[in-house]
């Protein structure tokens, strides 16, 4: 299985930025999407998740802000990013909790990391 993030790049603050990541791969089902971010020399933290269910968790620095959403047929997860701030600015890295068959065995991926620098 493999996560392919994009999306990242330079923006102003004040504006939006929209992040995709695509699982491909001997895929059976998918639970947990999410994103987390690592700014330099700081640990990498929860953005946001969707579970299975349709239920999401948001760290509270970007809650009313950045909206995570999912395209289950296109294994596919997004974090819409609005009214980006300085301190948004750091590498973005998509996980996916993935069964690769019918047993109840579950793995972890991550996605490479997308750069987010927000700047004026």
């Amino acid at each position: 299985v493999q996560l392919q993030a994009s999306g990242g790049g330079l923006v102003q603050p004040g504006g939006s930025l929209r992040l995709s990541c695509a699982a491909s791969g001997s895929i059976f089902s998918i639970n947990t999407m999410g994103w987390y971010r690592q700014a330099p020399g700081k640990q990498r933290d929860l953005v946001a998740e969707i579970t299975d269910g349709g239920g999401t968790n948001y760290a509270d620095s970007v809650k009313g802000r950045f909206t995570i959403s999912r395209d289950i047929a296109k294994n596919t997860v997004y974090l819409q990013m609005s009214s980006l701030k300085p301190e948004d600015t750091a590498v973005y890295f998509c996980k996916m909790i993935v069964a690769t068959d019918a047993r109840p065995i579950k793995y972890q991926y991550w996605g490479q990391g997308t750069q987010v620098t927000v700047s004026s």
